[in-house]
C-alpha cells in the first residue's frame, strides 16, 4: 500500500510522526500502525535501541522529553504529529516546553488514560494547538479490531478529524467523549475494576488459605478473578499506578466501592435478606437494556473458560485495559 492510497486527505504523502515513548506497548502499537499505513514514523525513546521485531521502516532515536538536546529538538520540530506514549506525569510536566518546539501545524496527540490535566497544560501554553487524545480501552497487544478507542479533541481541525478515520481504518471503534467525561469514564471502566481487583488479590492472603488449594475448587467466577489478577499483577506498575493515581476522580470510585461493600456487610449482619433482593432488583434496574445482553456474555464466557480450563494459558505483558 503506498503512502497517498493510505494516508488521510490532512496529512502531506509520507507525513511524518513522532512517537515518544515508542518502546512500549502502547507507544509501539501506534507506531506500528502508522508506519504500516505509509507515514515517516520515528520513535523517540529512553531506551538505546529498538525493541526486538521493530518495524524495519521505523527510525528510531534515543531522546528524553525531561532533557531535550538539538537533535530531538529537531525531530520534534519537523513532525507533521508528534504522540505522547509517556507514563502521565511526564507528560504533564513536558507539555509547556513541547508546545515551543512544535512546528505551528503541528498535531499534538496523547494516549494517556487521563486527559483533563494535560488538556488544560496545552491550553494554557498554547491556546490555539491542535490537539486529539486518544485513549485505547484495551491491552495494547490484542489490538485497534473491533475495540473503542475513547477520543477527546482540543481545537480539533482536519488533522485531528483525519487521524480518527485513520484509527477507524485500523478497526478501531472511536468514541468521541469530552475531556471531563472522559476521566468520569476512565474512573469508572479502569480505576474501579482494577481497585476491585487488586482489594481481592491483598484479601486472599489474609484468609491463609493456598492458591493451589483455591484453584482447584474454584468455580468460574473466582477463576475470571484469579485471571484479571494474575494480568493486573504481572503487568506494568507504572501503568496501573497512573490509572489510579492521576485521575482526579478515581478516588471517588473507590470510595464508592467500598461503601458498596460496608453496604453488603451491613445487610448480612443485619440479616436482611429482602434487603439483599431489593439490591438485586435495583442492580437489574442499573443495567437495564444492557443486562441480557451482559448476561449472555458471561455465560458465553465461561463457557469459553471450562472449554479451555485444562490448556495452559499465558499470563502477564504490559497492558493498560
Amino acid at each position: 500500500m503506498s503512502a497517498a492510497e493510505a494516508l488521510p486527505d490532512g496529512f502531506p504523502v509520507g507525513a511524518r510522526f513522532t512517537v515518544v515513548g515508542g518502546a512500549g506497548a502502547v507507544g509501539r502499537l501506534f507506531a506500528e500502525r502508522l508506519c504500516g499505513s505509509g507515514a515517516e514514523v520515528t520513535v523517540v525513546d529512553l531506551a538505546p535501541v529498538a525493541p526486538p521485531g521493530t518495524c524495519p521502516g521505523i527510525r528510531y532515536l534515543q531522546g528524553d522529553l525531561g532533557a531535550v538536546d538539538e537533535r530531538l529538538a529537531h525531530e520534534l520540530a519537523r513532525a507533521d504529529a508528534v504522540v505522547l506514549a509517556v507514563p502521565e506525569l511526564i507528560a504533564y510536566e513536558s507539555a509547556g516546553k513541547l508546545c515551543e518546539l512544535l512546528g505551528p501545524r503541528t498535531l499534538l496527540v496523547d494516549t494517556l488514560s487521563v486527559k483533563g490535566p494535560l488538556v488544560e497544560a496545552v491550553r494554557a501554553a498554547a491556546p490555539t494547538r491542535e490537539l486529539v487524545g486518544l485513549n485505547p480501552m484495551f491491552a495494547p497487544a490484542l489490538g485497534f479490531e473491533g475495540r473503542p478507542v475513547a477520543a477527546v479533541g482540543l481545537n480539533s481541525g482536519a488533522r485531528s478529524r483525519q487521524l480518527l478515520a485513520l484509527v477507524g481504518r485500523w478497526g478501531g471503534r472511536v468514541v468521541p467523549v469530552a475531556a471531563e467525561a472522559h476521566d468520569s469514564l476512565a474512573a469508572a471502566t479502569q480505576a474501579l475494576p482494577h481497585a476491585a481487583v487488586l482489594a481481592l488479590g491483598l484479601a486472599l492472603p489474609a484468609l491463609g488459605i493456598d492458591i493451589v488449594e483455591l484453584a482447584s475448587v474454584a468455580p468460574p467466577p473466582f477463576t475470571t478473578m484469579l485471571a484479571l489478577l494474575a494480568r493486573i499483577s504481572s503487568g506494568n506498575p507504572e501503568v496501573y499506578w497512573d490509572i489510579q493515581w492521576a485521575n482526579p476522580q478515581a478516588g471517588q470510585a473507590r470510595t464508592a466501592l467500598a461503601d458498596g461493600l460496608r453496604t453488603l456487610s451491613e445487610l448480612v449482619r443485619n440479616d436482611d435478606g429482602a434487603g439483599f433482593a431489593e439490591a438485586q432488583q435495583r442492580l437489574r434496574g442499573y443495567l437495564g437494556s444492557e443486562l441480557d445482553r451482559y448476561t449472555a456474555h458471561c455465560a458465553q464466557l465461561f463457557t469459553v473458560r471450562e472449554s479451555t480450563s485444562t490448556a495452559h494459558v499465558p499470563t502477564g505483558g504490559n497492558t493498560d485495559d
